[in-house]
């Protein structure tokens, strides 16, 4: 008996990663009861293929290709895209340093923290990334100007993802 609820519980998790694939999920879990004192929790997951974390990338390059055929001057326009393809790699900007979800003001309807074009000091609250029901406010790391603002109001964040650019 043990050995026909191990191998139906071995199919049950095959049958799980080919659920997580076939829907291009990255994570799943599942607990099964079988009686009061016996259950199987079965977690799956996987990494996002690269192909998926590229495409934002191919898009930001694709948005200033028709600007640089119709512009007269290809260096300049050379350099746009290069910046607008990875802000992370701007000097000034400021990157996420957990997962989790951006509010750009302290609570709904209160005015936000920044704007473009306002001017920071170092240490004043650009914004808020809520992890795990703790609101962590993202102090700015030196005196600037607000060129870009990269996240929107509610955005899901990852670690090392800009979120400012402080010029």
């Amino acid at each position: 008996m043990t050995n026909k609820t191990h191998d139906a519980d071995v199919a049950f998790i095959k049958a799980l990663a080919e659920l997580l694939n076939e829907n291009d999920l990255t994570e799943l879990q599942v607990k099964r009861d079988y009686a009061e004192d016996d259950s199987l929790n079965v977690r799956v997951s996987r990494k996002p293929p690269q192909q998926v974390m590229a495409a934002p990338q191919q898009q930001y390059q694709a948005a200033p290709a028709p600007a640089a055929a119709s512009a007269p001057a290809a260096a300049p326009a050379a350099s746009a895209p290069a910046a607008d393809a990875d802000p992370a790699d701007h000097p000034g900007a400021v990157t996420s340093p957990m997962v989790g979800t951006v509010y750009l003001q302290a609570e709904p309807g209160a005015p936000a923290f920044i704007s473009v074009g306002a001017s920071v000091s170092e240490g004043d609250t650009l914004l808020i990334v809520e992890a795990m029901k703790t609101m962590n406010h993202i102090p700015a790391p030196r005196a600037g100007t607000v060129k870009r603002i990269l996240v929107g109001d509610g955005d899901a964040v990852e670690f090392g993802a800009p979120l400012v650019i402080l010029e």
